[in-house]
């Protein structure tokens, strides 16, 4: 949705609207804070509730499984609880929570939820703090623009806080909801998830089990320049939650972001692992598995130098998604884009440019039947079906410049067909893959420039680039960009003969992208080309040991020992 600002007044409006509608909660005050509650392999959580102490055991798990993102537990818990206590009003409000999910961005199931909270009907005999809970969760799925109704529920919940100082849950969902209420155009969206850092560090201080404290931390120092804040909470999470997937993935954000590759594999690993277990043992759908941590996977393993593990994780996605259901069209985009971002990934890395035809193929065959789905003018819907069909246009496109192929005017125009049917929307989402799709067209062109010797149009186009990317949000994971302007940039004026200047791109480069490998190799030979031996040896040797389980017989690995030995460092 149009992402529109809302003044105060409004956003106090609807919370007090929906506060008239529990005045028939008890007047009764929580006299202490509640002791937490182990809840085996999900974390330690502390939610006293008006259910039976049969159901109220399933609420608990429901509200720890809510604070890892385990969406799908968090609502067969909840349910659960209900079904026991029909009572346990609580539960309902589990529910309706475990059908919003903030930071990822997916779509919120406002309707689902509604009717989950009609269910809610004599609150004569819960606590005036549980009625709070209902009252901020009621203005969530209210009227108006998700955006407003985030910022409405966001002062609810800090309302809550503020009112029960006591409520670690209260504190944490409240910290949850800021970053919640951020949208990729806000300018101050930085400063509000350092607000939810801190917020959460105070909590995990003083809760070191809690599942909720130690994620959003995460969630919240997610950017190069903050990611070490996060570190000590990253390296614990995955043990407090060690039974969700999303736990074990997450500490990978952080580990990613400092170019800790084993640490950020070890983390995926154990994450797909997961995934594929908890599938099984409920025997549901293939296209349930964490395929988002299958793709950091990859990349991972790409920078590690094992391309050999990297190219049958490719396999297994493409297997995979051969077994997707046909009638879950979400699932099914959401797995087409995976692919072929892996696949782009995989080919832009290993710069195997022949390979881009054959691997990407059939999503670019799709993207032809997606055209029919839109009109010249921006639309939300049509962006969501051509948005999977685009690294494998630039992927096809970029290789096509590098083997100089005539081909790469084609995917060009095709980006730039995409661009312009979603130039001026709106909707943050697609203006940034507007601003993704402008880099990924200049790109290619510069490539076309370099391949008949253009090194002047090449670097001006690339300077273009540049700048749009440096205007995106910082990155986080594996580059939206599949081939960072800046290492691009760094390898074109190599080829060129500037080697300090390329120097000064890579340099850039491995500051938004610490440790990633490319850029690392584009230093070496940078520093080698431009008199600088020490430097030279430095980045080789640091490449070379980040590339100890690589695949033996790379010509990179062997580049980088080759000079090492000459230079009498290895």
């Amino acid at each position: 949705m149009p992402f529109t600002r809302f003044s105060n007044r409004a956003v106090l409006f609807l919370v007090a609207f929906v506060t008239a509608v529990f005045a028939a909660c008890t007047t009764e005050q929580q006299s202490k804070p509640a002791e937490p509650a182990r809840l085996g392999k999900l974390g330690t959580v502390a939610f006293p509730a008006s259910c039976s102490n049969h159901a109220q055991a399933n609420f608990l798990r429901g509200v720890a499984a809510l604070h890892s993102f385990w969406y799908e537990v968090a609502l067969d818990e909840f349910r659960e609880a209900t079904t026991i206590d029909s009572d346990c009003m609580m539960g309902y409000w589990g529910e309706a929570m475990a059908h919003n999910h903030p930071i990822w961005g997916d779509p919120q199931e406002t309707e689902a939820a509604r009717k989950v909270l009609e269910k809610i009907n004599d609150t004569s005999k819960l606590t005036p703090r549980e009625c709070a809970y209902l009252q901020a969760v009621k203005v969530l799925y209210g009227e108006g623009e998700k955006p407003a109704r985030d910022r409405a529920y966001s002062a609810a919940m800090e309302k809550i806080s503020r009112d029960y100082p006591d409520d670690v849950e209260a504190t944490l969902f409240y910290a949850l909801s800021l970053m919640g209420t951020v949208r990729a155009e806000d300018p101050a969206g930085l400063q509000i998830r350092l607000r939810a850092g801190a917020i959460a560090s105070d909590i995990y201080q003083k809760n070191p089990n809690h599942p909720g404290a130690a994620h959003y931390i995460l969630h919240a120092y997610d950017d190069p320049e903050h990611a070490a804040q996060a570190l000590p909470a990253a390296r614990r999470y995955a043990e407090i939650a060690t039974e969700a997937p999303h736990a074990l993935h997450m500490p990978s954000h952080i580990f990613l972001q400092l170019g800790m590759w084993p640490e950020a594999a070890a983390s995926n690993e154990a994450s797909w692992t997961a995934s594929d277990q908890w599938v099984k043992q409920k025997n549901l759908s293939i296209s349930k598995r964490d395929y988002h941590g299958l793709h950091w996977l990859l990349y991972i393993y790409l920078q590690q130098g094992r391309y050999g593990k990297a190219e049958e994780l490719l396999n297994v996605m493409r297997q995979s998604l051969a077994e997707f259901p046909k009638d879950d069209p979400r699932n099914l985009m959401f797995g087409t884009f995976t692919y072929a971002s892996m696949t782009a990934a995989f080919v832009a890395e290993t710069e195997r440019w022949d390979a881009a035809e054959q691997l990407l193929g059939i999503p670019h065959a799709k993207t032809e039947d997606s055209k029919s789905h839109g009109g010249s003018s921006p639309n939300p819907m049509q962006a969501y079906v051509v948005v999977p069909q685009i690294p494998a246009i630039f992927t096809r496109g970029l290789a096509a410049a590098a083997q100089g192929s005539r081909d790469a005017q084609k995917y060009m125009a095709e980006l730039t067909t995409i661009r312009e049917q979603q130039s001026g929307a709106k909707e943050p989402f697609i203006a940034q893959v507007v601003t993704m799709t402008e880099i990924q067209e200049l790109e290619i062109a510069a490539m076309c420039n370099v391949a008949t010797g253009n090194f002047d149009d090449a670097i001006k186009t690339m300077k273009q680039a540049n700048a749009l990317e440096e205007a995106m949000l910082s990155p986080s994971g594996p580059p939206n960009v599949i081939k960072p302007p800046h290492e691009l940039f760094g390898e074109l004026l190599l080829r060129a003969g500037r080697p300090q200047e390329a120097a000064q791109q890579f340099a850039t480069s491995l500051r938004r992208h610490p440790n990633r490998a490319r850029s690392l190799l584009g230093a070496a030979r940078a520093a080698a080309k431009s008199g600088d031996p020490q430097g030279a040896a430095h980045a080789y040797a640091q490449f070379s040991r980040q590339w100890q389980q690589g695949d033996a017989k790379l010509p990179e690995l062997r580049e980088a020992q080759d000079y090492l030995k000459r230079a009498g460092a290895h």
